[in-house]
């Protein structure tokens, strides 16, 4: 599974995989109003993502951390988000994987500043997808189930993804 968290939209994505391949099972966006209650919305995150887990029972999950840029208020409410998915999944027993979206677009396009649009592109490529998966947010969700999935989910690849991009963790 990957969650990319956001308090107005968490995208997740379930991603399979046998041997090398990989196979889109399903993928979508978990949407808050900005006029509801801040725990309401956090509450439909957990509920909403703890039901996917649910439904569809993967083993391990990989999250995108968050970035602060500009906006240091907007990546409070994502960092509730992030928190309120990574609870559902705890409930479920999934490993979890962290990843920077600089490193998880450098896993799927070969550098960290990959766009929407070439993030889209690859994630449709890279699972055989007939259409880009929308909205982004549930195409950057299966880029990072992707990137757990390359990585192996250890504990040292968000490591070895920011060695090859020149970052440090």
């Amino acid at each position: 599974m990957g969650i990319d968290p956001g308090l107005a939209n968490t995208g997740w994505g379930i991603v399979e995989q046998a041997g090398q391949r990989l196979r889109c099972v399903a993928y979508g966006c978990v949407s808050t109003k900005s006029k509801d209650p801040l725990s309401s919305r956090l509450l439909k995150i957990h509920d909403q993502i703890h039901a996917v887990a649910g439904k569809f029972g993967p083993s391990c999950v990989g999250i995108e951390t968050v970035w602060f840029g500009n906006n240091v208020t907007a990546a409070f409410g994502t960092g509730q988000a992030r928190g309120a998915a990574l609870v559902a999944c705890a409930k479920h027993g999934m490993h979890v994987a962290e990843f920077a979206p600089s490193q998880i677009k450098l896993s799927i396009v070969g550098q960290g500043a990959a766009d929407k649009e070439q993030m889209q592109y690859m994630v449709q490529h890279l699972l055989g997808l007939e259409v880009a998966p929308s909205p982004d947010h549930a195409a950057d969700a299966l880029a990072a189930a992707i990137c757990y999935t390359a990585f192996g989910g250890s504990s040292s690849a968000s490591e070895r993804i920011a060695q090859l991009a020149g970052i440090a963790n």
